[in-house]
């Protein structure tokens, strides 16, 4: 598992700017959302590991947002898994639109059995 590599795509619109979203009054790609589709890639790389009673839940990120995207860019994110350990997955995560590098950081996120989790929530 370690080394697979999976990426997403998105691409800027006024749904998914820092204006929307409120982290921020412009019109470019906002930082919570360039963070969701890090976490998307993370999932995707996992998605055909895991069982059908299992899941993953994100417990860490630490990123860096080091260039603004306009409208009508496209954004990839890729996660690469750099490390396995029992539950915990840990991934290498960047993100670029169409020029350049525009964050990257690191991403851990736990393997848990999604019923259990979710029932552990009613109680």
């Amino acid at each position: 598992m370690v080394g697979k590599v999976a990426t997403v795509t998105t691409t800027v619109t006024e749904k998914n700017t820092a204006k929307t979203i409120g982290s921020g009054n412009l019109d470019v790609f906002s930082t919570p959302m360039m963070i969701a589709l890090m976490e998307q890639a993370a999932c995707e790389c996992l998605a055909d590991e895991l069982t059908d009673n299992q899941s993953s839940v994100g417990t860490q990120i630490n990123i860096v947002h080091t260039a603004a995207s306009p409208l009508g860019a496209k954004i990839f994110a890729t996660a690469t898994i750099t490390q396995f350990e029992g539950r915990k997955v840990s991934f290498a995560i960047t993100a670029n639109d169409d020029k350049t590098q525009i964050g990257n950081g690191t991403h851990e996120r736990f393997i848990v059995d999604a019923e259990r989790f979710m029932a552990k929530l009613s109680q």
